[in-house]
């Protein structure tokens, strides 16, 4: 990496607080455009000009990128030219005046109450796999935490007398209750279940693999589709697609925008609003299905 891209990468870490993700996508963005102008016979990011930005962005669409990916692209090339401008680098944004590509909206995979008690369903608790992968499920529908959050979880995050967990994310701490299904889930592994399988004493976190060690990623992935499986369910289920269920359900029963944001952790209300549009969907939806004269 160059220096201003180094700096960039401390000013993005340190600074703005970015996810290991956001840092690793905006990184690779900014190094494969200064890639690209290196094989162009440029390779100074300080002399860039608007026009090469917008060459860079249709090259990628002429090479078959998507416009999602286009998109995140001109974010990342528009983000790392504010840093240079407000770090005194650059004398003005060639960034700031383009577009992007528009990319049509992709709505979320929401499951219905029904698919949502049949999947649930599926761990059976008749061993330790099938109590801990229910208490696990249970609880990801039960909050609409994020998978991270979910394994990122210890034993001192629960609190089921008072029936609520705490999560952390990037340095934010929020509080979520529970329903009583998760509660009486989350007793039963916590009691009976985890103390079984647990590798250590030392061992903080609440969910354990076979082997006792802190559930991964992969391995809880493993575990959703495996029982998507064997729900047959066609809908493409991932962990976010409860998440995502989780919001729509709570705002077709009546709960308000801010709280569900505080629930899921959204830094910005525009993140949760979406939900509101799926809500619209599935109405119009269902009116051009149902109506005789649609």
């Amino acid at each position: 990496m160059t220096d201003y891209v180094a700096a960039y990468r401390d000013y993005l870490k340190n600074e703005k607080h970015a996810s290991a993700n956001t840092l690793s996508s905006y990184i690779r963005d900014i190094t494969q455009f200064q890639t690209w102008l290196l094989e162009k016979g440029s390779m100074d990011l300080k002399k860039v000009k608007k026009e090469s930005i917008a060459a860079y962005l249709q090259y990628m669409s002429q090479i078959g990128k998507s416009p999602a990916t286009i998109t995140r692209g001109t974010a990342s090339i528009k983000s790392f030219y504010g840093f240079m401008l407000q770090s005194g680098y650059v004398r003005s944004n060639p960034a700031k005046t383009v577009t992007a590509v528009k990319v049509e909206r992709k709505y979320p995979e929401i499951l219905t109450s029904k698919e949502v008690e049949l999947f649930l369903e599926q761990p059976k608790c008749v061993d330790e796999k099938g109590f801990r992968d229910h208490a696990m499920l249970e609880l990801l529908y039960a909050t609409g935490i994020r998978v991270s959050e979910l394994i990122g979880l210890n034993t001192d995050d629960v609190n089921l007398t008072v029936g609520f967990i705490r999560c952390r994310s990037k340095d934010k701490e929020r509080i979520i209750p529970l329903y009583q299904g998760a509660i009486k889930a989350l007793q039963d592994y916590i009691r009976d279940i985890r103390p079984r399988i647990v590798a250590s004493e030392a061992e903080e976190a609440l969910f354990v693999n076979m082997n006792g060690e802190r559930m991964s990623r992969q391995g809880f992935w493993k575990i959703i589709k495996y029982y998507q499986e064997k729900a047959e369910i066609e809908k493409d289920i991932t962990p976010h697609t409860l998440r995502h269920s989780f919001a729509v359900h709570l705002l077709q029963n009546g709960a308000d925008l801010r709280s569900i944001q505080e629930m899921l952790g959204h830094a910005d209300i525009s993140s949760t609003q979406i939900y509101t549009q799926v809500i619209k969907k599935q109405l119009k939806d269902v009116y051009h299905k149902a109506h005789p004269r649609a």
